[in-house]
């Protein structure tokens, strides 16, 4: 029973690696099995012999997966999941990690600049552990650190909004669309807004990200206009809420990122395959 106590953090960690809730059971699955098949008496910590497995065993994939996802079909987004399957949520920092901007940004870093990342900021490992596990010096690990944590500060707002303004923003936001109302949804755009949309092949989307607010407002009432407004549902995904519907037959799962108190990154998945673990009532 020992494993299984471990399990809901295992899965949290490797999530947080990989941006896949697949993967991610594929590889605690592993280190189950390399758990049954080791001398008990070696191992001191438990904790941290299934972390060390576990981190290991996604930095291998992370490797190669980074190469599979630059042949992928249009963006690459992260598997969304709901929070509840998302591991345990218990610190700031746990709920930070786990957010699909934060999933979606740490695509940006090295292998060993996410595992550091993650392994530091999340579940608060020493520096020397750390190094350990990627294998590298503790004054590396340091630097990997503060070179990742520097890469994602230019990436996030300061000022994380509440639950209750990040759904306030994202009714809003449903409201304008629905209404095709141009002005008021431009004016919920930031600036610098970005649009992603993953079909993975699978269904027809938007091969390039989309830039710009006034580009933005036109492909949202694009599709409003061709599709008409589809029945909605909030979903508590990944620590916040998010837009569920379907388009043209299609399942869809919509987030936002919010920088400044205005939409900065609208992230749309349509790929059937990373849509499982996301379930309306």
């Amino acid at each position: 029973m020992e494993f299984e106590e471990y399990r809901p953090m295992l899965l949290g960690l490797a999530y947080r690696l990989l941006g896949s809730m697949w993967d991610a059971e594929d590889i605690v699955q592993e280190a189950w099995l390399r758990w049954e098949g080791a001398d008990r008496s070696e191992v001191k910590e438990p904790r941290a012999f299934l972390l060390t497995v576990v981190s290991r065993l996604a930095l291998d994939q992370l490797r190669s997966a980074r190469v599979r996802r630059e042949a992928y079909t249009g963006p690459w987004l992260p598997e969304p999941v709901m929070t509840a399957e998302a591991g345990p949520l218990d610190t700031a920092e746990l709920r930070d990690t786990v957010s699909y901007a934060t999933l979606h940004l740490m695509e940006r870093l090295s292998p060993p600049e996410r595992a550091v990342f993650v392994l530091r900021a999340a579940f608060e490992l020493p520096y020397d552990e750390i190094a350990e596990i990627v294998g590298s010096s503790v004054a590396n690990a340091r630097q990997l650190h503060h070179r990742a944590s520097v890469r994602l500060a230019q990436g996030r707002d300061r000022f994380q909004p509440s639950a209750e303004d990040h759904t306030r923003l994202l009714t809003k936001f449903m409201d304008a669309a629905s209404g095709g109302d141009l002005a008021a949804l431009t004016e919920l755009l930031h600036d610098d807004v970005v649009a992603y949309t993953d079909g993975g092949g699978k269904v027809r989307a938007a091969l390039r990200p989309i830039l710009g607010r006034r580009k933005v407002a036109a492909f949202v009432l694009g599709l409003r206009n061709k599709y008409g407004s589809p029945e909605t549902q909030v979903l508590d995904v990944n620590g916040h809420p998010a837009i569920w519907t379907r388009v043209s037959g299609y399942r869809q799962l919509v987030a936002f990122d919010i920088r400044d108190g205005r939409i900065k990154e609208i992230y749309s998945m349509v790929n059937p395959d990373k849509l499982t673990r996301v379930t309306p009532d």
